[in-house]
């Protein structure tokens, strides 16, 4: 309506005085209810043609859309864990800091796990200590195995040496007895050593091996108790926080609340704009818009990100075919509008629905050199008719409430 009242005051109006005042014809006389058409149907005709480029102009080259909102995402309250609530630290409503404890689980598994890994530890420690004091026995040991092969093989060379001087004095028989005791001793000094090298080993690798893995099991434990607390992962407001204690919480299918950050939906608006307008919607665009949450306020807004896909245009693999119709319903251009200046956005509540304009500027192709005198006065034209949307918008901004508490019937 605005638009065509706009194109008859240059269409219909201008035919009309020179209908009456150029050819003398009077309304109600020639120019009756009757005669309309005829006698102004050069000017009809053209108001219609100029409303129709001109809304067409409007809305392709500063874009409109009543599909915003002030989105936002919200933090569900989940344990890491399954378990039985015993403690709770937080009420609903109430505001909470990050890392701030909201509620317990039962920890007696948990504790349990980390006392063994205690006492694995101090048998660790024990063993230690045993096996340093066999280390020191095997020592002793090795010193009585070593005196014993000497003792034998002095035994053994003296009973040699003498059946080399007389083979009378020493029966052979007697030789070979005391070489089968030097050999024993031998294989005794042996097994000392290689038992020494066992403690050794033990005490170096196996049990600090044993105790680094107790170690780990009671920090696991430890861990285990600390996620039985669960705390805020942001700050922000505690909603829908209904538990009481000896309540089973799911991690999967059981949340605890919802948690809605302090920043939630007060930095940007999330728009659709029209598939058509996917040529004309660039990053750096001006744009404004109008809450319901905010009534009677415009709100100076920029363009950011413009997304290159249609969200409705997009499969999910499955084990069944996707018939084209399914996915052929015209989707929207997702459109991220952040405010222009700190703090516009900041008494506009979350989620709140919004109308919100975007505004196209060709400045910089008016300031290149050598442009035509028609292209300039069609840039010119397509700059200035961003007033109409901008007039309509406020137009908008103030029936808003209107429509909603009156027309509306709430």
């Amino acid at each position: 309506m605005f638009e065509f009242i706009l194109c008859s005051m240059l269409t219909i109006l201008p035919d009309y005085l020179f209908r009456r005042y150029g050819q003398g014809k009077r309304i109600g006389r020639e120019i009756t209810i009757y005669s309309v058409w005829f006698e102004l149907r050069w000017g009809i005709t053209a108001c219609i043609v100029l409303t129709i480029s001109l809304i067409t102009l409007i809305f392709y080259f500063h874009p409109s859309t009543k599909n915003v909102t002030a989105a936002f995402r919200t933090v569900a309250v989940l344990p890491e864990t399954n378990g039985r609530v015993t403690e709770i630290y937080a009420t609903r409503f109430e505001k909470v800091k990050a890392g701030q404890p909201l509620f317990k689980l039962d920890s007696s598994e948990e504790e349990a796990a980390a006392e063994v890994a205690r006492r694995q530890i101090a048998e660790v420690d024990a063993e230690l200590a045993v096996g340093r004091t066999e280390l020191v026995a095997a020592d002793g040991a090795i010193v009585q195995a070593q005196a014993d092969v000497k003792q034998a093989e002095d035994e053994y060379n003296t009973q040699v040496e003498l059946n080399r001087l007389n083979p009378n004095v020493v029966a052979r028989r007697e030789i070979e007895r005391k070489q089968v005791l030097l050999e024993g001793r031998k294989g005794a000094l042996t097994a000392v050593l290689s038992n020494k090298q066992t403690l050794e080993t033990k005490l170096q690798s196996l049990l600090p091996s044993q105790k680094a893995s107790a170690e780990a099991a009671l920090k696991q434990a430890e861990v285990d108790i600390t996620k039985t607390t669960v705390r805020a992962g942001v700050s922000g407001t505690l909603q829908q926080f209904t538990l009481r204690v000896g309540e089973i919480v799911n991690p999967l299918l059981r949340p605890a609340g919802v948690l809605v950050p302090e920043d939630a939906g007060r930095a940007r608006l999330v728009a659709g704009f029209g598939q058509i307008e996917a040529q004309v919607m660039k990053p750096g665009m001006i744009g404004e818009a109008t809450c319901v949450g905010k009534p009677f306020t415009i709100i100076p807004l920029v363009v950011t990100e413009v997304q290159d896909v249609i969200a409705s245009g997009q499969v999910r693999a499955s084990d069944q075919l996707i018939d084209v119709t399914q996915i052929s319903q015209p989707g929207t251009l997702t459109v991220v509008m952040e405010p222009l200046y700190p703090g516009v956005l900041d008494d506009v509540p979350p989620g709140s629905s919004c109308i919100a304009n975007a505004y196209t500027s060709n400045h910089d192709e008016l300031d290149k050199p050598g442009i035509s005198t028609l292209q300039w006065a069609y840039l010119h034209g397509v700059d200035a008719v961003g007033l109409v949307h901008a007039a309509i918008l406020r137009i908008q901004a103030l029936m808003l409430p209107v429509q909603t508490l009156v027309l509306g019937g709430h």
